[in-house]
């Protein structure tokens, strides 16, 4: 599954901002937000804000005077490359976990820097502001849902596909497999929780497809890589938090799979173990960089801006393999 370009668009409104804020998901992912409050010479940021398809969250609870509001948004790591471009004009500081930085011009230790986009969010019926995050597809939200669904659905290895909020026989066929395979009734369906439980399936070993699992005490950068006889596609990165598990989306049937990773610090640095990167790959030398990248061109890599890194070969021609990444 490619990742489709996305973008963040809003509402505007040249409202003043009076009341709660809350910001909106349309897309087909499950996103984390953070915002930044610029009032006259302060700059505070406060994060992270977890927002599935279809669903809204306050993030500033009352009256709120600022000169300016900033938005910053991702995607999951389960989701790879994020497909939401993080090219703000403000560049704020960030932390990970729930944070609120009171100086968010100038990080401390622990904190990093991040683009923001200034957003204008247009005031609702119900009186208070409102910001919506959209894709291109421009989904209503019932769309986002099913979208964000089949999304999860593919990466889990289940043939929902294409991803375009539209219902039907292939997606219910395989949102049936997934939850009979799981455990699950329809019920959970309308469970507020329902979009965490298909993300801890997806980041749990399966019995189909490549699953990556970190043993290591710390966060993992991983890369996939596909050959289908004319061409090998690569991309990454997908994120692997300590003791988690990741089912990256190889969807079709690929003549051969490929695997790199390596552990990262708090500001994504490669982690070296007596000068060595502790990393997992192998001899198949395949084009990656350090941004999120996905490339069907494997040769003359430095020149194109990327590097020549080493995979390895992924056998999947009897069924799951899952790949534990564990220290030295």
């Amino acid at each position: 599954m490619a990742l489709p370009a996305a973008a963040i668009s809003f509402l505007l409104s040249s409202e003043p901002a009076v009341a709660d804020l809350k910001i909106c998901n349309r897309m087909s992912y499950v996103v984390e937000a953070a915002i930044g409050i610029d009032d006259k010479a302060a700059t505070a940021t406060r994060g992270w804000f977890r927002i599935d398809p279809a669903t809204c969250r306050v993030v500033v609870q009352g009256t709120l005077n600022a000169d300016r509001i900033l938005l910053n948004a991702r995607a999951l790591p389960v989701y790879g490359a994020s497909p939401i471009p993080q090219n703000g004009s403000d560049t704020l500081c960030v932390a990970q976990g729930n944070f609120v930085i009171a100086a968010a011009r100038q990080c401390r230790a622990g904190q990093t820097q991040a683009p923001f986009t200034q957003i204008t969010p247009t005031q609702a019926d119900d009186g208070n502001l409102v910001a919506y995050l959209a894709e291109a597809s421009e989904y209503d939200d019932e769309q986002a849902r099913l979208a964000g669904i089949q999304r999860l659905l593919v990466i889990g290895g289940y043939d929902a596909a294409p991803i375009d909020g539209v219902d039907g026989p292939k997606t219910q066929t395989a949102l049936d497999a997934f939850l009979k395979s799981h455990g699950l009734t329809r019920d959970v369906l309308q469970s507020p929780t329902f979009f965490a439980t298909m993300i801890d399936a997806v980041q749990s070993p399966s019995a189909t497809g490549l699953t990556w699992c970190n043993d290591t005490p710390h966060k993992i950068m991983a890369a996939v890589a596909t050959a289908d006889g004319k061409s090998v596609v690569s991309r990454g990165w997908y994120g692997i938090e300590p003791g988690k598990c990741l089912h990256p989306d190889v969807t079709g049937q690929p003549k051969q799979v490929f695997s790199f990773a390596e552990a990262v610090d708090a500001e994504n640095r490669t982690i070296k173990i007596k000068d060595k990167a502790l990393s997992w790959g192998g001899s198949t030398s395949l084009c990656t960089r350090e941004s999120k990248f996905e490339t069907n061109e494997q040769g003359d890599c430095a020149n194109r801006g990327f590097a020549a890194t080493g995979f390895a070969a992924v056998d999947l021609s009897t069924g799951g393999k899952t790949l534990r990444f564990a220290m030295p």
